[in-house]
């Protein structure tokens, strides 16, 4: 094959290619290959390109073996690490080997998160089945005709058995949203209503918390497409948590604002922003609130009955109105979530 021709193949490839004759010079790189290795890369021998072991191993053995070979080649495209699996096949016309390198960076990222949500699930079912466990045997044994006991210890089991039903409704919760999130809803909807209705159902953990909650609205009817009932699971857990970490003897407030053209939305939207008098939230916490079991207080929301899911569920909503939620706090000052939708 004329050595024009190689070249032409080479960078046609979709993908980093490079092609290595006999010598072990680089006799051919496309266009994506100059970006990753280097752009004076051509005529050089490829072991001072590359630097790495296993894939240089993986280059020589195809050469001198004519088997296909991989390997994997690890990179920094100035933002993030990369990864990519090198694949290496012989063409016998031209005695040269042809070096593909695929990018498989998201898949790694992917096999990780699915990797750690597994471990985060185990890690938190172990401590409510670990203390199950625990009182049964002691209810069995020692504490068997202690009934003062016997009652706390079935308090504290039902407590733990409602911690994990919560936790594995979450993560059903989770699910179902994400398997609709590419799906915008478009049912029509009276948003200050929904609002109010949700605060009133939210009436008696305020009054335990001794919390007071207050809502502004706009005068006229704010109508909007939407989930209902995934709207209402959005400001139950974002009320909710402002009761639950606002503090007793503070206020709630949700104030509802229209706009004709939101800088966030580009267009006609509503804002909802829940606002609390709490402690407020460390500003290394807020880009990750969102994140699956991440807690910016692990002690204080598992007390409080919390999975770590909530804010999670909460985005995954959001995304699918294609609307925005924003996090403002400093720590004494209270925190503010505000959630906005396209009208």
């Amino acid at each position: 094959m004329p050595d024009s021709l190689l070249a032409e193949f080479v960078s046609a490839v979709p993908m980093s290619a490079l092609l290595i004759d006999r010598s072990e010079r680089i006799v051919a790189a496309n266009t994506e290959a100059q970006t990753l290795l280097g752009r004076v890369i051509e005529g050089r021998h490829f072991a001072t390109v590359l630097r790495q072991p296993q894939v240089i191993e993986a280059i020589e053995q195809c050469l001198l073996t004519k088997e296909p070979s991989k390997a994997r080649h690890l990179s920094n495209d100035g933002a993030q690490d990369t990864a990519f699996e090198v694949q290496c096949r012989h063409l016998n016309s031209s005695n040269t080997a042809l070096v593909v390198f695929q990018d498989v960076t998201q898949l790694e990222e992917a096999g990780q998160m699915r990797r750690d949500f597994v471990a985060n699930v185990s890690h938190e079912l172990r401590t409510p089945l670990t203390a199950l466990m625990g009182f049964i045997e002691t209810l069995r044994g020692p504490a068997r005709d202690d009934t003062a006991a016997r009652e706390r210890f079935l308090q504290i089991m039902t407590d733990e058995a409602n911690r994990m039903n919560r936790l594995v409704g979450d993560l059903l919760s989770l699910n179902r949203v994400e398997s609709e999130e590419r799906i915008r809803p478009k049912q029509p909807l009276e948003l200050t209503g929904l609002v109010q209705s949700t605060l009133n159902s939210l009436c008696p953990l305020a009054e335990d918390a001794g919390v007071k909650l207050s809502l502004e609205a706009p005068d006229e009817p704010v109508s909007m497409l939407g989930d209902s009932d995934q709207l209402r699971q959005v400001f139950t857990n974002l009320i909710e948590n402002a009761i639950k970490y606002g503090g007793s003897g503070g206020v709630v407030k949700v104030i509802i604002t229209l706009s004709e053209r939101d800088t966030a939305m580009r267009g006609p939207a509503v804002r909802v922003k829940v606002i609390d008098q709490g402690p407020g939230i460390d500003a290394k916490h807020l880009p990750r609130l969102t994140e699956r079991f991440y807690r910016a207080d692990s002690h204080r929301s598992r007390e409080l009955g919390g999975t770590g899911l909530g804010l999670a569920i909460v985005k995954h909503i959001v995304n699918r109105h294609r609307g925005r939620l924003r996090v403002e706090s400093e720590l004494g000052q209270g925190a503010a979530f505000t959630v906005i939708l396209p009208r």
